[in-house]
């Protein structure tokens, strides 16, 4: 596989954080942390960009709640700033890493998801007598937040760990890639589960 090089500079751009503000703004406008983000724009993306450069950015706390939508769900929401930084990441990111994803891959990606992945599976359906569906059940719930180690690169190319004590030397962003979006049920792309 190519490797990516060259992001990190990308990533913490003033105007790569300014172009994920509006995404990480969609659909919480109303909400008060977002709004007082937004009422020092500059400030806070100056302040961002300035601790994402440093090396002094920490991740906040994750708000958990639950939702009963279909079934119930444990649900970890990050904080606003946070969630600037991720669509900055992404802005950079995404795009190289969605075209080395295989064709067939529908999950949280432009252009495919739900309705797209049923129209290819009928179109499979029509050939070929079997199916085989997966999914990883309380992916995020599973994972042993304890343990887990976050790097981050700093202004001077080497990696600051928390957690795990680890020591590498680093030219762009670690590769950190959760699966969020899943198809649930048992008789097919999109059934309700039973």
């Amino acid at each position: 596989m190519k490797r990516l090089g060259n992001l990190w500079q990308r990533v913490v751009s003033f105007d790569n954080l300014l172009l994920a503000f509006p995404k990480a703004r969609r659909g919480k406008r109303r909400r008060p942390p977002a709004a007082v983000f937004e009422l020092n724009l500059e400030k806070e993306l100056l302040e961002l960009q300035r601790d994402l450069i440093s090396g002094d950015y920490i991740p906040g706390e994750y708000r958990l709640f639950s939702i009963y939508e279909r079934k119930p769900r444990l649900i970890a929401a990050a904080p606003f700033r946070d969630r600037v930084v991720h669509h900055a990441l992404l802005n950079v990111i995404e795009p190289p890493l969605d075209r080395r994803f295989i064709f067939d891959s529908y999950a949280c990606r432009a252009k495919k998801g739900v309705h797209a992945a049923v129209t290819r599976y009928q179109t499979w359906a029509r050939s070929h007598a079997y199916a085989l569906k997966m999914d990883i059940a309380r992916y995020f719930p599973s994972v042993d937040h304890d343990r887990r180690t976050c790097a981050r690169p700093t202004a001077t190319g080497t990696t600051r760990t928390t957690g795990t004590t680890t020591s590498a030397s680093v030219s762009s962003i670690p590769p950190v890639i959760a699966p969020s979006c899943r198809i649930h049920g048992s008789g097919g792309c999109g059934s309700r589960p039973p």
